[in-house]
């Protein structure tokens, strides 16, 4: 875990940033009150391997996986097999939004320590780092390859980067330069979920580091984008969102907790 400091951000683009959706506006300032800590990586395969050996855990043999026809559900795979190769340090994906929540209640009742997945104010304001720029490493887009694990030039997407990030799919974690708050991979490798609420726009959100339990909670925001992502999607503000019991190869999460 790093310790992610109080402070103050502006939360969502500005409307003159290149490759913005409305669903990223309109932009407001948040106060973070107190300390929190962030895993500094996203949750790996070993740690939920052994959450679900612990905790008996029945998760689904289904996944939405991209076998070059486009992403479509295939049974069979999971987040022991999620169509290609990793091993115990790579980000676990073909996670649910359910799944994760297991996983921090799990933790918790393991630890006596309150786990949780952040709210997106916590994990927009932990990614942004400080900065404003569209990525917490700066404005140039050529450079991505070494902060990030995106579509790069080997993923074959028409969509990547022309940069090589050396990763087709996941990568370990940690290998890609950390942002000025000491956290890994906020951008790309795999999505992450978090506890809000899927709304389409700021509009009457709420100012405070709390998560926005109102809206559509049968659909939750991920963040952060994956190895299979444009650099429009690995920006710090953009946010996404799926069904609670959707699976696919490019989404995991990353555990908060209160100091």
């Amino acid at each position: 875990m790093v310790i992610v400091p109080a402070g103050t951000f502006t939360m969502g683009s500005p409307e003159a940033e290149a490759g913005r959706y409305e669903r990223e506006g309109p932009v407001r300032e948040i106060a973070i009150p107190e300390p929190f800590a962030l895993s500094v990586y996203e949750i790996t395969r070993g740690e939920y391997a052994r959450f679900v050996r612990a905790a008996s855990y029945l998760g689904g043999n289904s996944c939405v996986v991209n076998e070059g026809h486009g992403w479509e559900q295939h049974d069979g795979l999971d987040w022991q097999n999620p169509g290609f190769s990793q091993t115990p340090r790579h980000p676990a994906v073909c996670i649910s939004w359910d799944d994760a929540s297991a996983y921090v209640e799990w933790l918790t009742q393991r630890t006596g320590i309150d786990y949780r997945l952040p709210s997106a104010t916590e994990w927009e304001y932990a990614a942004w780092a400080g900065t404003s720029t569209p990525w917490y490493w700066g404005k140039d887009v050529s450079i991505q390859c070494h902060y990030a694990n995106g579509a790069d030039a080997a993923s074959g997407f028409p969509w990547s980067t022309g940069c090589d990030d050396g990763h087709a799919k996941t990568a370990l974690v940690g290998l890609f330069r950390a942002n000025a708050f000491g956290l890994n991979d906020m951008l790309g490798n795999a999505w992450e979920w978090v506890q809000d609420c899927f709304n389409w726009s700021y509009e009457q959100a709420p100012t405070s580091s709390d998560a926005w339990e109102e809206g559509d909670c049968m659909t939750r925001v991920m963040r952060g984008a994956s190895w299979a992502s444009t650099p429009t999607y690995l920006r710090a503000a953009h946010r996404g969102g799926e069904q609670t019991t959707f699976r696919n190869d490019y989404t995991g999460f990353r555990v908060a907790r209160a100091m």
